[in-house]
């Protein structure tokens, strides 16, 4: 699409012209850029009324819950674009499912800038997603990071937006605190649906250099701002954060934390720190929101995959004490499988990975979790997308349910916020989370093993995640 802003080609002969008229005429045009959006930045696509009302909004009865339930983060690539056939068959697959909660972040990952020069919105592409999140019946939540480039030291315009990781990560001025909160509380104007809100993500251009670690008390000014701008906008839309990454390390290194340590590392306690400033300081939360891999920061999975995973339990029983158990408790990211070099996940085969995942939200259940977000990894195009929910969608025969898929939408329903979960006794090398009514087991082993489980001997394949009923007792 063409542009045609203050800078077009037009209105730079005009200008030129109005140059040669004299002194009065200049100081004019000079006056009359600085009242426009942006001193003249582009604005084309944009509109001055970001915060009107999208599309229908899904219905919204009595109060909203702190808790979501399991779902999935969409990504860059994601099915509300590609074939019309393939995204019509995510869409029905999910509400056939009951519905996945779904967060989309307002910039990057799939959104534009969404507020390129101040006061001019361009929320076309987060249309597209929260309408996609709507047909599949879902529950929307987003995630307000991150900030456009005129809040953070950059240039203003349609055409300016800076989308390196840098500059993507780089947190708002503290003199544009106001501006991001404004900026979050159009949002919420816009989708009343959504009732469900994470402030920043992984505390994203906050680490204070001259003491290395994390600027914390930045955060929690940001965050506060945001906090009482969304409650302003509808007291009953819930707020959480601080979304710090829970990173752990080799025990014997400088910032290993002496107390929260288990088989699978020790927690960098800088990231405690963090995380106990904005629980003391925070003006309020209705949820608290962290995410993290079940590895170290140096890719190193502690004594193993699967007793990596522990991790989760740890954390989870960690956060909670803090929070006096009182906050119910998401992960908005969690990891279990280490990236290469060019951050892909695609070196186990697909049986491993789902056992391990599964292993992954089995301990973040018992670590207290009520919520988790599977970071979706989804390719534009092509048939092959490893660790993906679905397949592509950009050709008609696209979106087709992958492993993940089932263990997450399985994983939803059978283990709601609230579930009671139950001791069973097993073997030790199945992991297994259990209700009265069903039993997740999986078996941690690459190899076909004969394992005892609620007092019973059954037979499982090599990496097996297996769903077994159970008689009410």
């Amino acid at each position: 699409m063409g542009r045609h802003g203050w800078n077009s080609g037009a209105r730079r002969w005009r200008l030129t012209a109005l140059l040669g008229v004299g002194v009065a005429a200049l100081a004019l045009v000079v006056t009359l850029l600085n009242t426009l959006p942006g001193n003249g930045a582009s604005t084309e696509g944009t509109s001055r009324d970001g915060d009107k009302v999208h599309g229908t909004p899904a219905p919204t009865t009595g109060a909203a819950k702190p808790e979501v339930g399991w779902g999935f983060t969409h990504t860059q690539f994601s099915a509300d674009e590609g074939s019309a056939a393939a995204t019509k068959r995510v869409e029905e697959r999910i509400a056939d499912s009951g519905g996945l909660p779904q967060i989309q972040h307002i910039m990057g990952w799939g959104a534009d800038n969404p507020e390129p020069v101040r006061g001019r919105y361009d929320f076309e592409a987060m249309d597209r997603r929260i309408d996609f999140v709507r047909a599949s019946g879902g529950t929307p939540v987003v995630t307000l990071c991150c900030a456009p480039d005129w809040m953070k030291g950059g240039e203003a315009g349609v055409d300016n937006t800076d989308w390196s990781q840098a500059a993507l990560e780089t947190a708002p001025d503290p003199e544009h605190f106001d501006d991001f909160a404004a900026l979050a509380a159009t949002v919420a104007k816009r989708y009343p649906d959504v009732r469900h809100f994470i402030v920043w993500n992984e505390f994203k251009g906050f680490w204070n250099d001259a003491e290395a670690r994390w600027d914390h008390e930045g955060y929690t000014q940001l965050y506060n701002r945001v906090y009482r701008a969304l409650k302003k906008v509808n007291p009953e839309i819930m707020v959480g954060g601080p979304y710090l990454v829970m990173d752990s390390l080799d025990p014997r290194e400088e910032h290993a934390s002496p107390s929260l340590k288990g088989r699978w590392g020790a927690m960098d306690r800088r990231v405690l720190d963090a995380f106990s400033y904005w629980n003391q300081h925070k003006a309020g939360a209705d949820f608290v929101v962290v995410d993290g891999s079940s590895y170290t920061r140096d890719d190193e999975l502690l004594p193993d995959e699967f007793a990596a995973t522990d991790k989760f339990t740890a954390v989870g029983e960690w956060v909670r004490r803090q929070t006096g158990d009182e906050l119910p408790l998401w992960w908005a990211e969690y990891y279990v499988e280490p990236a290469d070099g060019d951050d892909n996940r695609h070196g186990w085969s697909e049986t491993r990975r789902t056992a391990v995942h599964a292993a992954g939200l089995i301990a973040m259940a018992k670590g207290g979790a009520g919520s988790g977000f599977y970071w979706n990894p989804e390719a534009e195009k092509g048939t092959e997308c490893p660790g993906c929910l679905w397949t592509p969608t950009s050709g008609a025969d696209g979106g087709r349910k992958l492993p993940m898929y089932d263990l997450l939408a399985r994983f939803t329903a059978e283990f709601p916020p609230g579930t009671e979960y139950r001791d069973l006794t097993a073997a030790p090398q199945v992991r297994v989370l259990a209700t009265d009514r069903t039993a997740l087991v999986v078996n941690t082993l690459d190899r076909s093993t004969e394992a005892t489980v609620d007092d019973k001997k059954i037979k499982l394949q090599a990496y097996e995640v297996r769903w077994l009923g159970r008689g009410a007792t």
